[in-house]
């Protein structure tokens, strides 16, 4: 059951992500992307663990809260800059999340909750944080890596795929090659396996 704090705090979290001026296309309808990331994250959380704690919930709806306001373009275009722009999203994404809790209701016991998942902390010891990562991969390999795999080269996608699998558990895995791909995605899958 969701409490009416959550359903006010999910709808402020889409309002603030509907306000994404980048669109995508799905099943024919055209979305704010960062909103239509945000439902297929508790989306997928839904599917992995339907009785998930609501400070999860919240975590998975507001991770890309507004992510277009630091674009990747702001940072140098190097591992550096990549990781910088990475960890400043942390952050970001849990200071307007903390906010948004804080004007729906939440103490601050859930907000800092939410905050630690939003900054990843704790990622190899914290169930939740791990459930959390398996969600964000899975979601990345059934919407994004498709279109990614066409802007990289073979031998750099097959690092991206080692790296998404060596941050998910084996229930992340087990999810992960039930997703359709198609047979040019599942090829560079199989070949990133194979050479882990």
């Amino acid at each position: 059951m969701s409490s009416a704090l959550f359903e006010t705090a999910i709808a402020a979290f889409d309002r603030a992500n509907a306000e994404d001026p980048n669109k995508e296309i799905y099943q024919g309808k055209e979305y704010p992307k960062e909103l239509l990331y945000g439902m297929r994250m508790n989306a997928w959380l839904e599917k992995l663990r339907p009785a998930a704690p609501e400070f999860l919930r919240l975590a998975a709806r507001a991770q890309h809260l507004r992510r277009w306001e630091i674009p990747r373009a702001q940072y140098p275009m190097d591992r550096a800059g990549y990781l910088k722009w990475r960890t400043g999203l942390y952050d970001f994404h849990a200071e307007k999340a903390g906010s948004i809790l804080a004007e729906a209701g939440y103490d601050e016991a859930v907000i800092q909750k939410v905050q630690a998942l939003l900054r990843k902390q704790n990622l190899k010891t914290n169930p939740d944080m791990q459930l959390l990562e398996d969600v964000i991969c899975l979601v990345f390999l059934e919407n994004y890596f498709a279109d990614f795999s066409k802007q990289h080269d073979e031998e750099k996608m097959v690092l991206i795929i080692q790296k998404t699998w060596k941050k998910m558990s084996d229930e992340g895995h087990q999810a992960a090659l039930q997703i359709p791909m198609s047979l040019t995605a599942a090829a560079l899958v199989q070949k990133a396996l194979k050479n882990a």
